[in-house]
């Protein structure tokens, strides 16, 4: 029996905290084997399970009084593995004698400890299908290294304090690498596409470079058999499309996202103003969640390949179809073979090019969305590219725009904030500062997160926080004490403390956010 205590994260989502990591996974398989409808994702990591919730179909509060009655049933000492992997790994990486030494190790003992512990996967995160692997038979405490690499290949296999893990993608990383792996470790075809999700047991296997066995070693499963796909399966688009002349400064293809697969390490993604894609959609009589174009600052030109309905909705600037200023907010004819061109944005950041129909794109993980920085979906939108047009359409065109619209407002936003997780990591004064500062947008700010300037939020609580569930709207507060906003493409787990949630209704107002734009926060009115 589990008693986990529960901190919020904002109005879709809490925490279940437990006292150690042995006991996530028996609590995160107590909640799946009774998942209601409505929980939309449980994440687990390292000392929590984060659990997301549709409060359309499931109250906060109903969802938190399943959780904490679930948990009863969770036996802290059961048996919540799942199946064995095991992995062929060549040891040449770039920091395996180094870490020997700052162990006081040799290599072939710090190389045979890693080959005969038996691992699991404890939670995934940073990436899809990077998996957190833990061993009650590895002894070695790793620090990182004091500066992360820029780029970590594909396959590397590392050590991160008494983590080990294998990276499913080039990322940048900070892990000491001790090995290779050839592994498909992340497959968003396969029905499940983490080789090592939470839970799953791990065997590392030596190998040389040729891909023999080290003598003496078992034998393996054939991982990387197992996960191939080939390329020929990939479907080509036909029919109706249009041609990408120039895709301003970023345009990519979103939807509504990727809910419920944050337990692999993906983010949900989709368009950042849900609600101008969902209104550009409805002006052309196309499902909510059609896949269109978001354009960031403006800048794009594009020409039809047939005769096109189009709706351009969001950021504010100047739309022309063939030379001719048309009206954002509207239908309107595209015919075959005339530019649509939208010059740089005069108000808002992010503006949506739907077309009746919905683009087309395959889908990953059942969304056409893309994730630049988990590298699902369609690459961003380059000169020469063509886009496929689905013939989706739900009902006839509205005979007249749904309502009146004006132009973003982007010089000052007011913000909801609902309570965060980690509000007792910071001094007693850092809330007050919070809601009483006037914020702004840094110039780092994208798809992943939007930075701010402004006074430091003071920590009363040093160190590094267990890696625990990520959310959109989270404000991570890194050691500099200036806050993060995470937003779609966020990371699904992190390390620095979230003192409070931005309102799921105002990530749309961030989305239009623009570099110097204003912020001011003021609490958000409980729902729960």
């Amino acid at each position: 029996m589990l008693i986990p205590r529960v901190r919020p994260m904002g109005e879709r989502a809490f925490l279940l905290e437990v006292e150690a990591l042995d006991e996530v996974l028996p609590l995160h398989a107590a909640l799946a084997a009774t998942r209601p409808e409505g929980v939309v994702d449980l994440v687990p990591a390292a000392r929590t399970v984060l659990v997301r919730v549709d409060p359309g179909r499931l109250p906060l509060t109903a969802a938190r009084a399943w959780a904490l009655a679930a948990a009863t049933d969770a036996e802290p000492d059961a048996d919540a593995t799942g199946p064995l992997v095991e992995l062929d790994i060549v040891y040449d990486g770039a920091d395996l004698a180094e870490t020997a030494d700052l162990l006081g190790t040799s290599v072939d003992e710090l190389v045979r400890r890693h080959v005969a512990a038996g691992w699991r996967v404890a939670f995934t995160g940073f990436a899809p299908g990077f998996g957190y692997l833990v061993s009650e038979d590895w002894p070695y405490d790793v620090p990182r290294l004091a500066s992360p690499r820029t780029r970590v290949p594909a396959g590397a296999v590392g050590l991160a304090g008494a983590f080990s893990g294998a990276y499913p993608r080039d990322t940048p990383g900070g892990w000491r690498l001790i090995g290779t792996t050839s592994a498909a470790l992340f497959d968003p075809d396969a029905a499940s596409p983490a080789l090592l999700a939470p839970g799953t047991r791990v065997r590392f296997r030596a190998v040389t470079a040729a891909g023999a066995a080290v003598p003496g070693e078992s034998p393996g499963t054939g991982a990387a058999a197992q996960y191939a796909r080939s390329a020929a399966d990939r479907p080509v688009l036909g029919g109706s499309s249009i041609r990408i002349v120039e895709p301003g400064l970023l345009a990519t293809v979103q939807d509504l996202g990727r809910e419920g697969a944050a337990s692999v390490g993906v983010a949900v993604s989709g368009a950042l103003d849900r609600t101008a894609l969902r209104t550009a959609n409805r002006l052309l009589g196309n499902a909510e969640g059609a896949a269109a174009i978001e354009v960031t600052m403006g800048g794009l030109r594009a020409v039809a390949e047939a005769d096109l309905w189009v709706a351009v909705t969001g950021a504010w600037g100047v739309v022309r179809i063939g030379g001719r200023e048309v009206d954002p907010y509207e239908a309107h004819r595209w015919p075959e073979g005339s530019e649509l061109h939208l010059e740089w944005f005069s108000h808002g950041a992010r503006a949506y090019v739907a077309v009746r129909g919905g683009l087309d794109a395959r889908p990953v993980l059942g969304s056409r969305a893309t994730d630049l920085l988990a590298g699902l979906g369609p690459a961003a939108l380059g000169a020469g590219d063509v886009v496929g047009i689905r013939d989706d359409a739900r009902v006839p065109i509205p005979v007249a725009p749904p309502a009146a619209w004006g132009a973003p407002h982007d010089d000052e936003l007011e913000l909801e904030l609902a309570p965060g997780p980690r509000a007792d990591w910071f001094a007693p004064d850092a809330l007050s500062t919070l809601y009483d500062a006037v914020w702004t947008v840094s110039n780092h700010a994208d798809r992943v997160g939007a930075r701010l300037d402004g006074p430091e939020l003071a920590r009363v609580r040093t160190g590094e926080l267990p890696s625990e569930g990520m959310a959109p709207g989270a404000l991570q507060v890194p050691p500099s004490g200036r806050p993060t906003i995470l937003l779609a493409d966020g990371p699904v787990t992190g390390g620095y403390p979230v003192i409070a949630v931005v309102a799921d209704a105002a990530l749309d107002l961030i989305a239009q956010a623009r570099p110097g734009t204003r912020i001011r926060f003021r609490h958000a009115r409980s729902s729960a």
